[in-house]
């Protein structure tokens, strides 16, 4: 049983501590969780973080995290995401893991009619630009077979939901951030998830008006039914 958590709009640098402490004093008995929130606004440097894809950050705070990636952006208007779990209990890997986030955000898009879109070799979940709402399969989606190595191709798509996870004695932390009615203008101080050039949108840019506590009470009900054993 995962116990979610509506947090309401809370400063990032608390949260993650408060991830931290949650994971590092959880014992066997310790209930999974799920944490709902949103941010002001703050960028986000991964473990991997390069110093030069923060363009011009200007007066928005950086804070350095223990999350895999690069740097993103979270800021009013997001939905965050941040699943408190033991995979011990629920009896998957990481990888796994990581495919049940993007199946749950996949499935919040398609209640609102979007089409969310997985691309190889890049976690998050992307639409076309052009076409948010059709359903034809992308050429770059993810393929048994094809080469990992090769460099994931964005031709044509906008990042929607972007991921980043910490495991730490089998627990996770961190998670993913699904974007609905943002101002979108800090993207452009930024390579967002360290890629020059990649669009970022919103909800309200592909057409759909929701309000951000009914997009948290969809997506939290898809990540509570995809991450349970």
């Amino acid at each position: 049983m995962i116990e979610v958590r509506e947090l309401g709009r809370v400063d990032y640098l608390p949260t993650y501590q408060a991830m931290q402490d949650y994971t590092a004093q959880r014992g066997a008995g310790t209930p999974d969780a799920l944490w709902l929130c949103e941010h002001p606004p703050v960028f986000t440097q991964g473990l991997a973080g390069q110093a030069g894809h923060l363009l011009m950050p200007g007066d928005i705070p950086v804070v350095q995290t223990d999350r895999g990636g690069q740097v993103t952006y979270h800021g009013p208007g997001q939905v965050m995401a941040y699943p408190l779990l033991d995979l011990r209990r629920t009896g998957y890997f990481v990888k796994e893991y990581v495919y049940r986030l993007e199946e749950a955000v996949i499935r919040t898009l398609a209640h609102y009619g979007v089409t969310g879109h997985r691309v190889a070799g890049a976690p998050g979940i992307y639409v076309r630009l052009d076409d948010p709402r059709g359903h034809a399969a992308l050429a770059q989606r993810p393929q048994k077979g094809s080469p990992s190595s090769k460099a994931p191709d964005f031709t044509g798509l906008g990042k929607i939901a972007a991921l980043g996870v910490k495991v730490s004695r089998h627990c996770t932390y961190h998670g993913l951030a699904l974007n609905v009615a943002m101002d979108l203008e800090p993207y452009n101080r930024i390579n967002p998830c360290g890629y020059a050039g990649l669009p970022t949108v919103d909800l309200s840019t592909m057409g759909t008006a929701v309000d951000w506590a009914d997009v948290a009470q969809v997506l939290g009900d898809k990540l509570r039914a995809h991450l349970s054993p």
